[in-house]
């Protein structure tokens, strides 16, 4: 059975951050807080099986696709392609934090996790243990909300399912990490800025109208 860890995520330690590294590194998906709501992830690699399992364990519709968690802001440029000015606008307005941007995949982003539209969708979380499991992993963490398709999302670690801890546990390979309450308890709003203008869609943590606005200062 896999681990579950207690950690911080605005101060986590070395120990916690090796080892998730080495769980995402070797196959395994994580269970994890971010700012927003708690996720379920795999490390955005080809042809890894764990991409696979998260659908199984989440009971999600594989034709659907996973967003990314980002450590920096260059990887809005190295994972998206064409990425128009308004997209880095709501970038350096808003991450890190709740705001998720769908953009045009480049050739960085492996096929089997782009839409059907040739997108991916880019999040940079207010969560030091976030980026930097995902900076020592050396790729984005490919991540959904920890719950059973179409429930209610986890806003703690107490409150992600019994079901999705046990499945997410089944071997040495996988681990938990509980960070307690998520601080916004709330998931990210979505903004597609693959088109002329931003449009929004879903409101989330952050007002639309204010994402909006920044987009045209």
């Amino acid at each position: 059975m896999g681990s579950v860890l207690t950690v911080s995520q605005f101060t986590p330690s070395k120990q916690v951050i090796a080892e998730a590294v080495g769980t995402l590194s070797f196959g395994g998906v994580v269970v994890m807080p971010t700012d927003s709501v708690y996720g379920i992830g795999c490390a955005a690699t080809p042809h890894n099986p764990a991409h696979e399992r998260i659908f199984e364990i989440k009971q999600r519709d594989r034709a659907q696709t996973l967003p990314w968690l980002v450590a920096d802001f260059d990887d809005l440029t190295r994972y998206g392609a064409d990425v128009t000015q308004e997209a880095i606008a709501l970038a350096m307005a808003f991450w890190p934090g709740a705001l998720t941007l769908v953009v045009r995949a480049s050739d960085d982003v492996p096929e089997e996790y782009r839409g059907a539209d040739g997108t991916i969708a880019l999040r940079m979380p207010d969560s030091n243990l976030v980026r930097a499991i995902a900076r020592g992993v050396g790729v984005p963490l490919a991540t959904t909300s920890a719950n059973t398709h179409g429930a209610a999302a986890a806003t703690s670690g107490a409150g992600v399912e019994a079901r999705i801890v046990a499945e997410a546990d089944l071997t040495l390979a996988d681990l938990t990490l509980d960070a307690g309450p998520a601080p916004l308890a709330i998931a990210s709003t979505i903004v597609d800025v693959t088109g002329p203008h931003p449009r929004v869609l879903r409101e989330g943590a952050l007002d639309a109208a204010r994402v909006l606005a920044a987009a045209r200062s």
